[in-house]
């Protein structure tokens, strides 16, 4: 079992940064890749960055060069650097553990519950 809480979210206007922190607990938390997903109102619950136990990282198109996904397995924590946002960044975002690298949601085994990022024009 891991349990993910994440924080850091929070109201910002286009072209600001937020850093999401997710702190992870349970022993097998290094085992897994660990992501960032986001659902915004009205849409399906999309990928935005995995990051394997290895640090490989995959990024969605929409966020590649400006966000950045980065983990410490020692301390069970894992970053979402994002920069220069834009209104469609709004969303909830998701902290989330899964198997393998991938941005499919559906692979996701544990998630969290959730942060608020609005973004203004």
């Amino acid at each position: 079992q891991v349990q993910l809480v994440e924080s850091g979210g929070g109201s910002v206007q286009a072209g600001g940064s937020l850093k999401l922190s997710c702190a992870a607990s349970g022993s097998t938390y290094s085992m897994y890749c660990m992501g960032w997903f986001r659902r915004a109102r009205g849409t399906e619950r999309e990928g935005v960055a995995v990051i394997d136990r290895a640090g490989r990282t995959s990024y969605a198109g929409s966020v590649q060069g400006r966000f950045t996904i980065s983990r410490d397995n020692a301390k069970n924590t894992l970053w979402l650097q994002m920069d220069s946002l834009k209104p469609e960044d709004t969303a909830m975002y998701y902290c989330a553990a899964l198997p393998f690298l991938s941005l499919w949601a559906t692979y996701v085994t544990f998630w969290g519950q959730g942060t608020q990022v609005t973004v203004s024009s």
